[in-house]
């Protein structure tokens, strides 16, 4: 297995040249607080900034990023075991044009793999470093074995919450099993459903100072997105709100948070791109 880590390393290092792609994982302490479809309208609005962006279904077991969009995909993550098909002929492509790999219960199966099956598929997830800037990749809510590696083999985190109290405890308690793993990672928090900026800005302050207080961690915030009518209205429509009501509330939020995440750039992540993804993740796999 430490071969097979240093042959995809050396691999991606011959890539050097090319942009090195950001490898975000975008998690939540519970389910319903929204975070697909804050991943799928945050990509969307990556995109409309000329960002290449894609997306990787993780939730195990239960993804539904293909159904936030009405489509019904061809092929899923664990495709790419077979032989003769590449990531992109598993790549699925939804509103706008935005790329992404859908993912599926079997996906549980990875930590099953053998060698040869392991290093066919990170073979070919690989192939992704250079063709876009940023791969968001969209997990399961709350704390699981798996989702927890996502977040650990990321270069950044973004939690999403709301201001509702148990949501609120359970970001916190995301950050804190975070910490007690990696206390370097990056954490940027998105409060979903805010009354207010204020409400928003409150939220984000209990979070801020209980992991700064019991944990000396510094956990930043990205922004804040309105709670508004027409999200609900897109859901049901099985269309990203960023596309369909472009001018809402919601979708100028989205904007915001988009300007904020670039702007910050890659400041204080881990930088590592697809070669430390696919490094950290061997390592849970065969651990």
């Amino acid at each position: 297995m430490h071969d097979q880590a240093k042959q995809l390393r050396e691999r991606l290092f011959l890539r050097e040249g090319m942009r090195k792609t950001r490898i975000v994982t975008i998690t939540s302490g519970k389910g319903g607080v929204g975070k697909s479809n804050f991943t799928l309208n945050f990509a969307l609005g990556l995109k409309a900034q000329g960002q290449k962006v894609m997306i990787l279904d993780v939730d195990i077991g239960f993804a539904n990023l293909d159904v936030l969009m009405g489509i019904s995909p061809k092929h899923h993550l664990l495709d790419l075991l077979q032989p003769d098909k590449t990531v992109w002929d598993v790549v699925e492509r939804g509103p706008d044009g935005l790329e992404f790999i859908a993912g599926g219960s079997g996906f549980t199966q990875l930590t099953q793999f053998d060698d040869a099956d392991l290093s066919r598929f990170l073979g070919k997830i690989s192939s992704l470093q250079g063709h876009v800037d940023t791969v968001l990749l969209d997990t399961g809510g709350g704390i699981t074995n798996e989702s927890l590696q996502f977040m650990l083999s990321a270069d950044e985190v973004l939690l999403v919450t709301t201001p509702e109290p148990t949501a609120i405890m359970d970001a916190y308690a995301v950050i804190k099993m975070i910490h007690s793993h990696n206390a370097q990672m990056r954490i940027r928090m998105v409060i979903n459903r805010v009354a207010s900026e204020r409400e928003g800005k409150q939220t984000a302050d209990k979070l801020t100072l209980v992991a700064r207080q019991f944990l000396g961690m510094d956990v930043e915030t990205l922004g804040y997105i309105a709670d508004d009518i027409r999200v609900s209205k897109a859901v049901k429509q099985q269309t990203p709100f960023f596309l369909l009501y472009p001018q809402t509330q919601a979708s100028k939020s989205i904007s915001s948070l988009v300007d904020a995440f670039l702007q910050k750039g890659a400041e204080g992540v881990q930088g590592e791109g697809i070669g430390g993804f696919l490094t950290r993740i061997t390592k849970w796999i065969r651990k």
